[in-house]
């Protein structure tokens, strides 16, 4: 008998997503016109914010791409926005689509220099706390300069390898064996207990590698995507955005890596578990192994992936070029020197990143309809009616919990926009400027323009306008940047690479569910949170 075409259409349509999730995302796609119809474009506009907002909370079930893909293919074609706007925004944030292709790419040409390290740290080092803050801080330096995806991914690969071989080992099978590693029925009564320590172990030092990542990804310019969105926005290069961030920054990442150290000793929120001595032993007998069969091809590899590495760090502090085009160097000059020379192999390197890629211009259609509708206006107005420090509390809060539920490049994204937005109308309300409040906003967020030389053009009582202005415009964008970031440790739909090791194949292989992950990042969130909040408030 054939399946109906309705049937068929039904388990087609957002493949292996539940059923409830393709109802809801048809009911949206119904409700949205109607809405238009009835109530007009801004509570429709608000409707498809939620929406969106909704696919974003429920990657696990499926990625946002298709589903809010169609929300937003809609609310084009209903003429919420137009394609142009939509062009445009992409266009303006087009070095942070080159940095997802290219810098993303080109890191996944260092893997075996990343994997060298956290594989010694993992082998060469006893104490527990010494391992887990050196893989909180590894995570941190190298998220500060390179891709935190790529990163989590590196910590994961190790993990995943030894855990493999030695449950391998336990349960009797051999390297070329067909073998489940969820299962543990085949494993020796005797080495049950230790794989339980050994399970508990590597979940401790995945969590603390991820949150290193979202110490060290705030600090930079390139550590996290929206990063370079709000500092192209606001015309900051590498060293000018970390310091300006640093007053929050620097001082979370202390509290961070004391936080790393706190919960280990005293065996807390799930953490303190120890690495039994017998795997460790066989984890450096592995290791020691596997250094020798590298050969001489493979040192010499990781020697050119270290220099690499080190090209990469000085071309992105000294700025020697666009984000995009330091990563699209480092592919050419790791695949030309290691022997990459076939499309296949270069093809995997972008694997990773174009689906996030595509699902950044999907952010950006929503933008253009919060732009064209001016649904944040009066969000805010309100925030910037306040005063003072509070006014840059009341940002680094919003930003954090919106960033908790959803992503925080879609919310850094939002808000960095809306709020130049008003900025330029306030320059526009400042008399005798000379030119409108759009073209000095662009002159004074130029980077390659001194803000103290176009200051130097206007008249006395305007610069000094104008220069209080846009100072308070810098600390707004730390609060909107460290907002988005530090909060957002709190669940997975906040940190990519939090959501990246949760849908791994190592999440069910070390017992990574939703729920534990959301409890072993509790201390953290507390802790970073408290003080991103009162830096912000007490620094900035």
């Amino acid at each position: 008998m054939k399946t109906p075409l309705s049937k068929t259409f039904v388990e087609t349509f957002l493949g292996n997503a539940p059923g409830w999730y393709k109802l809801t995302i048809i009911a949206c796609l119904v409700l949205n016109p109607v809405l238009m119809l009835t109530v007009g474009p801004f509570v429709a506009g608000w409707a498809l914010i939620a929406e969106f907002i909704f696919t974003l909370a429920m990657a696990l079930k499926c990625y946002p791409l298709p589903a809010g893909g169609l929300l937003a293919l809609e609310a084009v074609i209903m003429g919420m926005t137009t394609p142009e706007t939509v062009y445009h925004e992409a266009l303006k944030n087009f070095e942070v689509i080159l940095l997802l292709i290219f810098m993303v790419a080109g890191i996944y040409f260092m893997k075996d220099f990343l994997q060298f390290t956290f594989t010694r740290i993992l082998v060469r080092v006893n104490s527990k706390k010494i391992i887990a803050l050196l893989f909180c801080l590894a995570g941190a330096f190298l998220s500060a300069f390179l891709d935190a995806l790529t990163v989590t991914a590196v910590i994961m690969a190790v993990a995943y390898g030894f855990y493999n071989i030695y449950h391998r080992f336990v349960s009797g099978k051999g390297s070329t064996d067909s073998h489940d590693l969820v299962d543990d029925g085949a494993v020796k009564d005797t080495s049950r207990e230790e794989l339980l320590q050994f399970r508990g172990f590597l979940r401790n030092l995945m969590m603390h590698g991820a949150v290193g990542t979202a110490l060290g990804g705030v600090c930079t310019l390139v550590g996290e995507p929206q990063n370079l969105l709000v500092g192209s926005e606001m015309g900051w290069h590498f060293v000018p955005f970390f310091l300006h961030a640093a007053p929050v920054t620097l001082p979370v990442l202390v509290v961070g890596l004391l936080t790393c150290l706190l919960v280990e000793q005293f065996h807390i929120f799930g953490y303190g578990y120890q690495l039994p001595g017998n795997i460790r032993s066989f984890l450096l007998e592995t290791a020691v192994q596997m250094e020798e069969k590298q050969g001489t091809k493979g040192k010499l590899k990781l020697v050119l992936q270290a220099c690499t590495g080190i090209w990469l760090i000085l071309a992105l502090a000294f700025h020697l070029a666009a984000v995009g085009l330091i990563g699209l160097s480092v592919i050419i000059l790791l695949t030309a020197f290691t022997g990459i020379t076939e499309e296949h192999q270069l093809g995997h390197a972008f694997e990773e990143a174009l689906p996030f890629t595509a699902l950044l211009v999907v952010f950006f259609s929503v933008v253009a309809v919060i732009h064209s509708q001016e649904l944040f206006t009066p969000i805010i107005e309100f925030v910037l009616s306040l005063k003072g420090q509070n006014q840059l509390v009341a940002y680094f809060i919003a930003n954090g919990l919106l960033s908790s539920i959803s992503d925080n490049v879609f919310v850094a994204t939002v808000y960095i926009s809306e709020t130049k937005l008003h900025f330029i109308n306030v320059l526009n309300a400042i008399p005798n400027i000379g030119m409108t409040g759009q073209a000095l906003m662009a002159k004074m967020t130029d980077p390659h323009l001194a803000r103290a030389d176009v200051l130097a053009t206007l008249p006395q009582g305007a610069a000094a306008l104008v220069k209080e202005t846009m100072e308070h415009f810098d600390k707004l964008a730390v609060a909107i940047n460290t907002g988005t970031n530090i909060p957002s440790v709190a669940t997975p739909n906040g940190q990519a690479a939090f959501l990246f090791l949760l849908t791994s194949a190592l999440a069910p292989v070390i017992r990574l569910s939703y729920g534990r992950m959301v409890l072993l990042a509790l201390p953290y969130t507390i802790t970073m949170s408290l003080t991103g909040l009162m830096a912000v408030y007490v620094f900035l």
